[in-house]
């Protein structure tokens, strides 16, 4: 239960730390505290809602197909986290990339919560790391155990959007740094191929 709990919210934590478009707007965001709690709330719901439509969908919609082709799955979700960890490791390795945050104009609520949910749902990234992938790494575990793992996952965007939001004034001096991402991406990466090299051991391949 908590190997699956865990499994989860590494898993979750991993896939969103990037830094893309929602995730540099809740920064902005929180350093200029403009509806800091609602935009943190509206981004972890969200991906939690995401998610689990994702791990019930694949469950019951797709459950006989799943359990006639688990090793193609597996093994398919092993090769795209392996690769997102190749290209963590790279950006590690090769980038020099800072993060730069520009005063925003947006003052009322449902104005800034329309703009999140435009970068949230017209992502197709968070479709896939969500639903498909997320969904379809649940299938290794049954019962009790995948909601643990689902709860696991959720929670990891509950922890990361108010980190962010209400962390950001303390994390902008990291952004500013290079060596700071090159820690992230690193410790994205290993994540990633240690999912990735569990996911292969439950193929059966090796």
């Amino acid at each position: 239960m908590i190997q699956s709990f865990i499994t989860g919210f590494f898993l979750g934590l991993s896939l969103i730390v990037a830094i893309g478009a929602q995730n540099t707007f809740v920064l902005r965001q929180g350093i200029l505290g403009h509806h800091v709690f609602y935009i943190a709330l509206f981004c972890a719901l969200s991906d939690a809602l995401l998610i689990s439509v994702g791990v019930v969908g694949i469950s019951f919609f797709f459950n006989n197909f799943i359990n006639h082709n688990l090793n193609i799955l597996f093994g398919l979700s092993a090769f795209w986290l392996a690769s997102y960890g190749l290209i963590r490791l790279k950006s590690a390795l090769k980038s020099n990339k800072t993060i730069a945050i520009e005063a925003s104009n947006l003052k009322g609520l449902f104005q800034t919560i329309s703009v999140a949910a435009v970068l949230t749902f017209l992502n197709p990234h968070v479709y896939l790391d969500t639903m498909v992938l997320i969904g379809s790494i649940s299938q290794q575990f049954s019962g009790f155990q995948k909601i643990t793992f689902t709860l696991g996952a959720c929670l990891a965007s509950f922890v990361f959007f108010f980190s962010l939001a209400y962390g950001a004034r303390l994390l902008m001096p990291l952004m500013h740094k290079p060596f700071s991402w090159k820690i992230l991406d690193s410790l994205v990466a290993l994540i990633m191929f240690s999912i990735a090299f569990k996911l292969v051991l439950a193929t059966n391949w090796l």
